[in-house]
């Protein structure tokens, strides 16, 4: 996760009922703009707003034609940042993402001089479109970016502005000329969101608004100082610490081959798992489980929280093993057995 400078916490308990309710008023705002042009897919972006507070990336995983790209799209339209798409195709390069140094000769003296060139990256809303078609090689380009937030061209750090977040996209179906991406960079998605169908009135309403004359107009909600501020605030939310140790175990559950693998020698873990989360699994979890607090009105995060965002944080993290394909079980099954397995009260000293 990105470092961020934490926020003053309110004080009193109507500060922090002030807060708390200027934050759900804006995400409510933002969902509704985005909601004029997608329809259904509460539950995606909710998600996809959740990240950007959590000041996390996001990989959305569906086959093509559910509105993964709109919902970007809409995002960035709803937000007052520079925004950017980038067509992930075999041969894209590394440059054609981050940027390169050309040669500039200056009109007045006749000198010639490299000048850094900024790609697409330099936005601050990045559109990473079938991420899965680049080369390992282009994909990697991003890790720094998605990580440090900065990039490194000619041994030259350059920053990027903030907010920052990237949101890809790939199809889970079709993998002839695809490269799946590797576990490092799934590790810099705090969601990994699973795009489904729509449902019967949502395609019905998708008919009347994308066959008619009317296009709906998007307005900007929110600008960049604005978001980092609520970013701030996630930041300050409260958490007990009998939660926090609930994250911890939660992820360490998830670690075959350990004491604290979930069941025991023969649980589901130690059966199905390969690897499992790192401590950024943990550190989504955390920022996930605070914006979902201050949505429901509160400054704490409770279990409930933390439950509810497991599914997206893990999911991706949690590498399984030949046996798992065989009786084909997926990461899935695997989080909601971890999360029945891990009980919530703290371990006795």
């Amino acid at each position: 996760m990105p470092t961020v400078t934490k926020a003053p916490e309110p004080q009193t308990p109507a500060e922090v009922k002030e807060q708390c309710e200027k934050f759900r008023t804006v995400f409510a705002a933002l969902k509704a703009e985005v909601g004029k042009v997608v329809v259904g897919h509460a539950e995606v972006v909710d998600a996809v707003l959740t990240s950007l507070f959590a000041g996390g990336n996001v990989l959305l995983e569906g086959v093509p034609g559910l509105g993964k790209t709109l919902l970007v799209r809409t995002l960035s339209q709803s937000l007052s940042l520079p925004f950017s798409r980038i067509q992930f195709t075999p041969d894209l390069m590394p440059a054609d993402v981050i940027g390169t140094n050309i040669v500039m000769e200056d009109p007045d003296t006749g000198r010639r001089k490299f000048e850094f060139q900024r790609g697409p990256i330099f936005a601050q809303v990045v559109l990473a479109d079938e991420i899965n078609r680049a080369t390992p090689k282009t994909q990697s380009a991003l890790l720094e970016a998605m990580q440090e937030r900065s990039v490194t061209v000619a041994g030259v750090t350059h920053k990027l502005n903030k907010p920052f977040i990237v949101l890809a996209t790939q199809n889970p179906i079709e993998q002839e000329g695809t490269y799946p991406l590797p576990e490092a960079q799934l590790d810099r998605f705090i969601f990994k969101i699973v795009v489904g169908y729509s449902q019967l009135d949502d395609l019905i309403t998708i008919l009347d608004r994308t066959t008619s004359t009317e296009q709906p107009e998007v307005r900007n909600i929110l600008d960049g100082p604005t978001i980092l501020d609520l970013q701030n605030l996630v930041r300050g939310v409260i958490v007990a610490p009998h939660v926090k140790e609930y994250v911890a175990r939660l992820v360490l559950a998830s670690h075959p081959g350990t004491a604290t693998a979930a069941g025991g020698v023969n649980g589901p873990t130690n059966k199905y798992v390969r690897c499992g989360a790192s401590p950024r699994g943990a550190q989504a979890l955390m920022l996930a489980g605070k914006v979902r607090a201050l949505v429901d009105g509160r400054f704490h995060v409770s279990f409930g929280d933390i439950k509810f965002v497991a599914p997206m944080c893990l999911r991706h993290r949690i590498l399984m093993n030949f046996e798992a394909e065989a009786d084909k079980i997926d990461s899935d099954s695997i989080v909601k057995q971890l999360l029945e397995l891990t009980p919530t009260e703290p371990m006795k000293a």
